[in-house]
């Protein structure tokens, strides 16, 4: 190693651990006794060697999926491969991408998409995420076939969602260009020996990108599942692994004793140790040039720490408020980009109040690629605090198996199980078994069953807008003013997401934390309906992306009530902006 590669390394490292500061105020001495213990029990050492004794005495989905430790380093041999890959279709006149995947397959994609944006001359990414019929055909009638490459991407291979997807743009494309042409325009990423391989490789798709078995989902934007993607938009591979690596070492070469010295391992601690002592929202502040980076964190936190009772709820995408409009559940992180100083003064104010804070500083945007790895170190070592294996997922089934059976149910009656409304008003009709006869009286007493967590004892409730409705920028913004009323009103953390995308990230934490959630379930009419091939290249189809849709939405919500979770559902029938209006408009 040349003298000055030493030093920019080194300057690096001291870089990413600088990079982070916090302001704990009486919890800082159980978080440095926490870093104290990984120091003394060598746990960044064992966690760099396999040991799956860090979490759990039993291997079992712990020691296959420690891949994620090595991807900057290993991914770092197939840049050329991906950048003369990118080549050959932009040479091939591609000039669009559409991503078919469901949560670690999509959300490190949009981020980068979002916050990058496309170079010139690289292909436009879109992400389809969402089963909702308008979605699907939105996709469909904004891209020119003939343009489009269709990225494919699921590691089991065999997701619902993504295989739906990938069944109805095969189809589409097939129209378009023949038998002969329509498998050059998908490529695949998945797992070596999966399903989607052999249907790749039948159907002659273009590509085959086969990640490394041993990395799970939510921990794989940095392999192929990020890299392909970033590669296709024009970002440069090289700096991405380089601040990636950098962050990296941090973590391989510091035990983290002091606060500064590694900057995942604080991170880690401070969640696992804050959420003990009933800080367990993990409220996330992020300038908005890379605000959507908070979705990626959101799956991330939520399906590592929620199980076995215990969870960190991930609260992105709130209002920035006063301190008085919080309860004392919440530990504050400010990821602040080098220059945007929109939430200095709202962060100044939570640590004048003795908020707990942590603030991450990244120098430019290509930062964000090291903060994958910081996270994904951080939760695993909030994982080892809260003694839970950060790895499976052991509760995301119990809403797929629910599925599953409403949709067999339709297959042979040709319609799904009959749920019947308490009651109706205002267009709007009411799952609930609150007693109530107007919309506003019935969601007040749903809210009234929150414990607010105004002090260290109490409970610590939170809320979950469940949206089973079309993405849309209009319904994004209802949402959002939805959210706000009701963190401000109740000052409790509110989440949203659009179904059934959540369930591949917020879903676990739902029904495996320590049941605090109320979950409010939005449903409305479907405007327009489409089949689901049975088979790629198939005419039949005996499912539609509305029935599908209806029977996920249908099987959450009766895995949460066979939990013991709260729930109440709006239908809110064909105005769903309206709908969502009335809503907001009882408080």
């Amino acid at each position: 190693m040349s003298k000055n590669t030493f030093h920019e390394k080194r300057n690096g490292i001291l870089s990413a651990k600088m990079s982070c500061s916090c302001s704990l105020g009486k919890f800082q001495a159980d978080v440095d006794h926490a870093l104290q213990q990984i120091k003394e029990n060598n746990i960044l050492s064992r966690i760099w060697s396999h040991d799956h004794t860090v979490w759990k005495d039993d291997p079992a989905e712990i020691s296959n999926r420690l891949g994620w430790l090595h991807s900057p380093e290993k991914m770092a041999d197939a840049v050329d491969q991906i950048t003369a890959f990118v080549e050959e279709v932009r040479s091939a006149g591609y000039t669009h991408a559409l991503l078919l995947g469901m949560g670690g397959s999509s959300l490190a994609p949009e981020v980068l998409r979002c916050t990058f944006g496309v170079k010139k001359g690289y292909l436009d990414l879109a992400v389809l995420d969402s089963t909702d019929p308008g979605a699907v055909l939105e996709k469909m009638e904004k891209l020119d076939v003939s343009k489009t490459l269709y990225i494919v991407s699921t590691k089991s291979g065999g997701t619902v969602e993504t295989a739906s997807f990938m069944k109805f743009f095969y189809n589409e494309v097939l129209k378009r260009v023949g038998a002969d042409k329509a498998g050059e325009h998908f490529i695949a990423i998945t797992d070596p020996g999966s399903g989607l391989e052999s249907t790749a490789k039948e159907l002659k798709f273009k590509k085959v990108f086969l990640n490394d078995p041993n990395i799970g989902g939510r921990y794989s934007a940095l392999s192929y599942f990020g890299l392909v993607p970033a590669a296709l938009i024009g970002m440069d591979l090289a700096l991405m692994l380089e601040r990636a690596a950098l962050m990296a070492q941090n973590t391989a070469n510091c035990n983290g004793t002091a606060r500064t010295d590694n900057s995942a391992a604080l991170l880690g601690a401070a969640m696992g140790e804050l959420a003990i002592a009933g800080r367990d929202k993990v409220t996330l502040i992020i300038s908005p040039p890379v605000s959507y980076f908070g979705a990626w964190v959101e799956q991330l936190i939520a399906e590592s720490t929620g199980k076995e009772g215990k969870g960190i709820l991930p609260v992105s995408g709130e209002t920035v408020s006063s301190p008085d409009k919080y309860g004392h559940d919440r530990l504050f992180i400010y990821l602040r980009l080098n220059g945007d100083d929109t939430y200095d003064a709202s962060v100044q104010a939570l640590r004048d109040d003795g908020r707990p804070v942590i603030r991450l500083d990244l120098r430019d945007q290509y930062d964000l690629c090291g903060e994958f790895f910081r996270w994904e170190m951080a939760a695993v070592i909030a994982g080892m605090c809260l003694g839970i294996n950060p790895f499976d997922q052991p509760d995301v089934e119990s809403a797929k198996v629910l599925a599953r059976e409403m949709v067999a149910a339709y297959q042979m009656d040709g319609k799904l199980p009959r749920l019947t409304p308490d009651f109706q008003s205002e267009g709007i009709s009411v799952y609930s078994d609150l007693t109530a006869n107007s919309i506003a009286e019935v969601f007040f007493k749903f809210l009234s069953l929150a414990q607010p967590g105004e002090d260290e004892a109490a409970g610590r409730s939170y809320v979950a807008v469940q949206a089973y409705i079309m993405p849309h920028p209009e319904t994004d913004a209802a949402l959002k003013k939805l959210q706000t009323k009701i963190q401000q009103h109740y000052r409790l953390a509110v989440t949203v997401g659009y179904g059934p995308r959540f369930l591949h990230s917020t879903g676990q934490l739902h029904k495996g934390d320590g049941g605090n959630g109320l979950f409010i379930q939005l449903t409305a009419d479907l405007k327009k309906d489409l089949p689901i091939p049975d088979q790629a290249g198939g005419s039949t189809s005996s499912i539609s992306f509305g029935v599908l849709k209806n029977a996920q939405a249908r099987g959450d919500r009766q895995a949460l009530l066979d939990a013991g979770r709260q729930v109440i559902r709006f239908h809110l029938g064909s105005d769903i902006a309206g709908g969502l209006k009335k809503l907001g408009a009882v408080f």
